[in-house]
């Protein structure tokens, strides 16, 4: 009792031979359709799961996706996103009979050369990159090198934002900006002021778009009224509530405060002392404990995304001709998690 089915266990239960449960598992298309589903009925029934090791040396596939383990942020809040996206992958992953490897490097070049010596090793089939930017040379490594690998981030800064040897998943920071900027403009007022990163990352430069497009429909401001009501900042709490006076001071009054991460919008509530509508980024735990509105990203559907363009016909790599190029780029939707106004850090 206990004993893990084996080959031969599903082949009686299925009533056929040992060879062709074998194929069903390897190459189903020998097999006839009733045939193969009356074996894939045994397999359900029994709980058979293959031998993985054994399929790794029959295959000379390790059935491992490669990614990096990103280093804790100094303020421990916008960070936690991809440590979700990295339990959602592991999880999916684990359904499909793929395991996820985790390293670390000290930036693009070491992580590039951890490409070089776990593709040398037959370490890895495939890799998943996150936090990309702009001139990003990792994806150019990779492709230069045949690499099969899938982008948690667009192509930002470089022509290849549709080619097809460079697929990627990103959440679209663009539309949840401008649903947080219309849902304060409608609740709060029109001076709704923006803080962002500095100039030059490609997810903060979207997500600032956002921001912009909704005020430009909607706050009634000319351009130059709006280019006083933005300021930038390192993602950092307490950088993000020095950034935030230097705009009060300089602006003026304002209705609310959009912000591209929980880290800045934390920084905001500290340093307007919850008195002024905030809504952050990536719905953090800090967003829920304290209860301040974020836009979610769908982790669990990037995460879906990722594995099936990494497992498609071409594992990764270029698809055939004339598929449609949606198969190989997905921008997914995130959403506004709007919380009741004052949250905890603004009771008092």
């Amino acid at each position: 009792m206990g004993a893990q089915p084996t080959v031969s266990d599903v082949a009686d239960v299925a009533g056929v031979s040992r060879q062709t449960v074998s194929n069903v598992l390897n190459a189903p298309e020998l097999v006839r359709p009733e045939t193969r589903e009356r074996v894939q009925a045994a397999i359900h029934s029994l709980g058979y799961r293959p031998h993985a090791s054994a399929r790794r040396l029959r295959t000379q596939r390790s059935s491992t996706i490669g990614i990096r383990l990103d280093p804790i942020t100094q303020d421990g809040i916008s960070g936690s996103i991809l440590d979700r996206f990295l339990h959602a992958l592991t999880e999916q992953a684990d359904q499909r009979g793929l395991r996820v490897l985790l390293f670390t490097a000290t930036g693009p070049e070491d992580e590039i050369e951890q490409f070089r010596r776990l593709s040398d090793g037959a370490d890895v089939d495939a890799f998943v990159l996150t936090s990309t930017f702009h001139g990003d040379p990792r994806t150019e490594w990779l492709i230069e090198n045949g690499r099969s690998f899938v982008t948690f981030g667009r192509p930002w800064g470089i022509d290849d934002m549709t080619d097809p040897e460079h697929l990627w998943v990103d959440v679209d920071g663009r539309s949840g900006l401008r649903d947080a900027t219309r849902h304060l403009l409608s609740t709060a007022g029109s001076r709704i002021g923006f803080l962002g990163w500095p100039s030059g990352s490609g997810t903060g430069d979207d997500r600032r778009t956002g921001w912009l497009e909704a005020m430009r429909e909607g706050s009634g401001l000319s351009d130059d009224e709006l280019s006083t009501l933005e300021v930038a900042s390192e993602d950092t709490v307490t950088l993000g509530a020095d950034a935030v006076r230097r705009l009060q001071a300089a602006a003026g009054p304002l209705d609310g405060l959009v912000c591209t991460s929980d880290s800045l919008a934390l920084g905001a509530l500290t340093a307007t002392g919850g008195r002024l509508p905030v809504v952050g980024y990536d719905d953090t735990p800090i967003a829920a404990s304290l209860g301040f509105s974020s836009v979610a990203q769908s982790l669990d559907e990037v995460a879906a995304g990722v594995l099936e363009l990494l497992t498609g016909e071409q594992g990764g790599r270029v698809r055939p001709p004339g598929e449609v190029p949606d198969t190989r780029h997905r921008l997914v939707a995130p959403h506004l998690v709007v919380r009741e106004w004052p949250p905890l850090i603004g009771s008092r």
